[in-house]
């Protein structure tokens, strides 16, 4: 969810990081209240983005117990949602964390794996939904990087506020129309000066326009002479 679209504008540093605290806190509040099958669609649903069908199927049940679960958990939801936003809160992004966003943008658009997988704790995830991707450690989220990802080699990213964290709109080389096209929006986690997590959400044409994001990035004119 793009910040923009869930928080009141204030200029106060304090106020504002009390705002995207309480977005983060809300929804996970919410799902500690809801029950197991309740929790798991709203999850599958909502957040892994998986067509109803798919969630019965996993599930063992029908599409309308699915459908059925989902409305309910909605509104538990918003039954809850005045009552979530009472813990401790975050601190705006210090000078080192803005470094370590630095650090990752030249990293990853440079698809240097060692610089990569230096930001990162050993315990790091990385996820893209909505597929059943789910990597731990710098090995395998390397490892993958640099076979099945590899087609994000020469990305440009686009900084966003996300979900209350830093995030980026990603864009992959377009070998037919030139340029860029959108990829995925990514969400980062940081936590004692290392990136905890980072997560591809790729329904760009869903997300995008949200954030505000162009659909296609023209490419620099110094790459397009070094293409000719």
């Amino acid at each position: 969810m793009p910040d923009a679209r869930v928080l009141p504008t204030v200029e106060d540093p304090a106020e504002a990081a009390v705002a995207k605290e309480s977005v983060r806190l809300a929804f996970m509040a919410a799902l500690q209240q809801l029950p197991p099958k309740q929790r798991a669609v709203l999850i599958l649903r909502e957040v892994l983005a998986w067509r109803a069908s798919e969630v019965a199927e996993l599930l063992e049940t029908s599409v309308a117990s699915v459908n059925s679960a989902l409305q309910r958990a909605r509104a538990t939801l918003a039954e809850r949602a005045d009552s979530a936003a009472d813990a401790a809160v975050s601190d705006p992004l210090d000078e080192e964390q803005q470094k370590l966003l630095e650090r990752y943008v030249t990293a990853f658009e440079g698809y240097d794996m060692s610089a990569l997988t230096a930001l990162l704790h050993e315990d790091a995830v990385m996820t893209m939904p909505p597929f059943d991707l789910w990597l731990t450690g710098h090995d395998d989220i390397a490892g993958f990087m640099t076979t099945i990802g590899s087609a994000c080699e020469g990305s440009r990213l686009l900084p966003v506020q996300v979900n209350g964290l830093p995030g980026f709109a990603q864009y992959k080389p377009d070998p037919e129309k030139g340029g860029y096209t959108p990829w995925a929006v990514q969400v980062l986690e940081i936590s004692d000066g290392r990136l905890t997590g980072f997560h591809f959400f790729l329904d760009t044409r869903r997300w995008f326009p949200l954030f505000g994001v162009p659909l296609h990035l023209e490419a620099e004119p110094d790459q397009v002479e070094q293409g000719q």
